[in-house]
């Protein structure tokens, strides 16, 4: 019994893989605050998102900021691609970011705003702007300017979630992650275009990407047998 206890506390952690999943409970709580929510006509057209749940103050990198999450887009079909890893270093977002961690949301409100985010080392503020996303669960996407970058940001630092201004952030694929996640190094475009399917681990956050951008549950692929 005590070896087995051993075995169980030695088993290696996969970060990645609790990240994921960590993302998933993030965006959970947000959408669960009723009246301080991303709207949900916004999510309805959303074409892709990124959840960076604690990112960190760190004084080694230049602008103070650092975190890892995932980037998910959806697909012709209506579907999710499986999640890509990401990290994101320096810059501002505004101020909501103070001491401690923040969470970071990001909405891509069209296809040119995905395939900008998949360019690698892309500069948020300069190679592609972002704007304050609007909060309520009723607010009328229609009403909602969005930038030509199509990208709206969000954070939530202290308990307070709140539309967030990023600049000069860059936003990275983080491969070694995508290799521990899928078991081989893949391209970033092959996870998000399709090709890699959604592992075990990543239906957390599947479901609620189902849930919440009103995705249909049928068409997701079955998912794929690591992590």
């Amino acid at each position: 019994m005590i070896l087995a206890s051993a075995a169980l506390q030695a088993a290696p952690k996969n970060e990645p893989v609790e990240r994921i999943q960590e993302a998933a409970r993030v965006f959970e709580e947000i959408q669960g605050t009723k009246d301080k929510a991303i709207p949900d006509a916004l999510l309805s057209k959303a074409n892709g998102i990124i959840i960076v749940p604690g990112l960190k103050r760190a004084g080694f990198i230049v602008g103070g900021q650092y975190g890892k999450g995932v980037f998910v887009a959806r697909l012709p079909n209506g579907r999710w691609s499986a999640p890509s890893t990401i990290r994101i270093e320096g810059g501002s977002f505004g101020a909501q970011i103070g001491a401690g961690e923040t969470d970071l949301i990001m909405l891509a409100m069209n296809q040119d705003a995905v395939a900008q985010l998949m360019k690698m080392g892309v500069k948020i503020g300069a190679d592609v702007m972002a704007a304050a996303g609007p909060i309520g669960r009723a607010a009328d996407a229609a009403t909602t300017p969005i930038p030509a970058s199509g990208l709206l940001a969000y954070s939530r630092a202290r308990g307070i979630f709140a539309g967030a201004t990023v600049n000069g952030s860059t936003l990275r694929s983080d491969d070694d992650d995508n290799a521990a996640i899928y078991g081989s190094r893949v391209a970033q475009s092959d996870i998000l275009n399709g090709t890699v399917k959604p592992t075990d681990s990543a239906q957390p956050l599947m479901t609620v990407l189902r849930r919440y951008f009103r995705a249909n549950p049928s068409d997701e692929p079955p998912p794929r047998k690591r992590g």
